[in-house]
C-alpha cells in the first residue's frame, strides 16, 4: 500500500532555467517543493491532469524546449530516447532529478474525468507496494486583476478550502470539490487531488506551501499514513 504522497504544482516556473531570478517568492515554493519531493521514497507514481488517460515512463526523457528552455529531464536514471511529453510528466522528471530518486512514472488522467472515477483510479493505485504518490497540480489561475484566468473573486475562496483540506488529509472535503467551479477558476489541480483522495483513509497531513504569488493557487503538501 502506498504510504507516502506529496501535493506540488506543476508550474513551468518551478524550474530555475525557465524563471532564472531571485524572486522569493519562487525561492520559498521551489524549496518547498524538493523538501516534499525526497520524503517520497527512490520510485514515484506522478499522477496529472491531461487531454486523455495516458500513461509515461519511467523508461524515457523528454525536454522543456516547448517553454523555452532545452532542459532534458529523464523520468528514470540511464540514457533513454526524447519523448514529447506533457507537462506533468515532464515536472515529475525535473523533480525526480531534484529529490535524486530511480525512477518516476507518470499517470495522466483525463481532465473531464468526475470525482467518483478520480477516486476509482487512486484506489487501483493504492494497492501499489513501494512507490510515492507524487501529485501534481494548481490551483486557481484567477488571483487578483493581473492572473492569467482574468480575476474571479470566488478564488481565494476556493484555495483557501484547499489548502485546508491537503493540510487535514480531508478526502472527503477533495472529492466534494465541483468539477464546474474548478473549470471555471480554471484549477488544474482538481483531477489529481480527488484521485489523491481516493486512496483511502489512515493519512495525516502538512501543509509546506500554500500561495498564490503570480495569480494562480500553489500547494505543497505532504500526507503519510500513520
Amino acid at each position: 500500500m502506498i504510504t507516502h504522497a506529496v501535493v506540488v504544482p506543476h508550474a513551468p516556473l518551478l524550474v530555475p532555467e525557465i524563471s532564472p531570478g531571485p524572486a522569493p517568492e519562487l525561492a520559498a515554493l521551489r524549496e518547498a517543493c524538493s523538501s516534499a519531493v525526497r520524503r517520497l521514497g527512490d520510485r514515484w507514481v506522478a499522477v496529472g491532469a491531461h487531454s486523455d488517460n495516458l500513461i509515461v515512463g519511467p523508461a524515457v526523457a523528454g525536454s522543456f524546449r516547448g517553454y523555452g528552455v532545452d532542459l532534458r529531464v529523464g523520468l528514470s536514471e540511464g540514457d533513454h530516447d526524447e519523448q514529447v511529453l506533457p507537462l506533468p510528466a515532464l515536472i515529475g522528471g525535473w523533480l525526480r532529478e531534484v529529490a535524486g530518486a530511480a525512477e518516476v512514472q507518470a499517470r495522466l488522467v483525463a481532465d473531464d474525468t468526475g470525482p467518483a472515477d478520480c477516486a476509482r483510479i487512486g484506489a487501483e493505485l493504492a494497492d501499489r507496494e513501494g512507490v510515492g504518490l507524487l501529485v501534481l497540480g494548481d490551483g486557481s489561475n484567477r488571483h487578483g486583476p493581473k492572473s492569467p484566468g482574468s480575476e474571479d473573486e470566488r478564488a481565494p475562496g476556493f484555495d483557501e478550502a484547499i489548502a485546508k483540506a491537503l493540510a487535514r488529509a480531508d478526502s472527503e472535503a477533495l472529492l466534494a470539490v465541483d468539477p464546474a467551479l474548478a473549470g471555471e477558476l480554471g484549477a488544474g489541480g482538481r483531477v489529481p487531488w480527488q484521485v489523491l483522495a481516493g486512496t483511502g483513509g489512515g493519512w495525516q497531513g502538512e501543509l509546506l506551501y500554500s500561495a498564490a504569488p503570480f495569480g494562480v493557487g500553489y500547494h505543497v503538501a505532504v500526507w503519510e499514513r500513520g
